[in-house]
């Protein structure tokens, strides 16, 4: 009950339109976003990245959105997203995490800048969280061979990017730096299992605190 409370909060504070503008100060979480339309645009908009965005800036950390062009995200007249970053632009030393919702995925997996980000993060050890969709693109990224990994079924024996790497069959997973939860706003809506957004982030918040 008390979750469904704050999801509701959190839908009822986005009913304005997002405009980001955090600059400056060491502690700066990076978040990636996807361009493009989806049939879950507004959904993903306020629950997903909205959510994540409450929760970063509660929890005293600065935020950037990039994409890859920086242009406004429109769901609607009253929610859309304005990026203040072009991923191309985007420096891994410049945050302490790295942060991609489900809809930072989607096809082609394999944008250049997106893939440097993340292999750069990696190397970098810093903490690193992807939803759902991203997962895809960590397994891109070649990040995930090794490790376990949230997903919201057994993706490895139908796709070779996640060869070598472990499923659990785990709302959230952590391992190491890399964290991954298996179940979105849409996957919600569409199959019924839990949203864990929420979750995910306060995980990412978790281990960003361990610096």
């Amino acid at each position: 009950m008390k979750r469904k409370i704050r999801i509701l909060l959190f839908s009822v504070s986005l009913a304005i339109c997002f405009n980001l503008a955090y600059a400056g100060g060491s502690s700066k979480v990076l978040i990636i976003v996807r361009e493009g339309s989806t049939s879950y645009l507004e959904l993903m908009l306020t629950r997903e990245v909205g959510v994540m965005i409450d929760i970063i800036k509660n929890a005293g950390y600065k935020i950037d959105v990039a994409s890859a062009t920086g242009q406004p995200i429109v769901a609607s007249e009253t929610r859309k997203l304005t990026p203040n970053l072009k991923l191309s632009n985007a420096k891994v030393g410049d945050y302490v995490g790295i942060l991609m919702p489900c809809m930072a995925a989607g096809p082609p997996y394999d944008i250049p800048d997106a893939i440097r980000i993340i292999q750069q993060a990696v190397a970098q050890e810093k903490p690193l969280a992807a939803q759902t969709g991203s997962i895809n693109v960590l397994a891109e990224a070649g990040v995930l061979k090794g490790k376990n990994y949230a997903y919201y079924y057994d993706i490895g024996p139908y796709d070779t990017r996640f060869d070598g790497a472990i499923y659990s069959n785990k709302p959230v997973v952590k391992d190491g730096r890399i964290i991954t939860s298996c179940c979105c706003p849409a996957i919600e809506l569409r199959s019924g299992e839990v949203d864990m957004t929420a979750e995910l982030t306060q995980t990412f918040i978790d281990e960003l605190n361990r610096n």
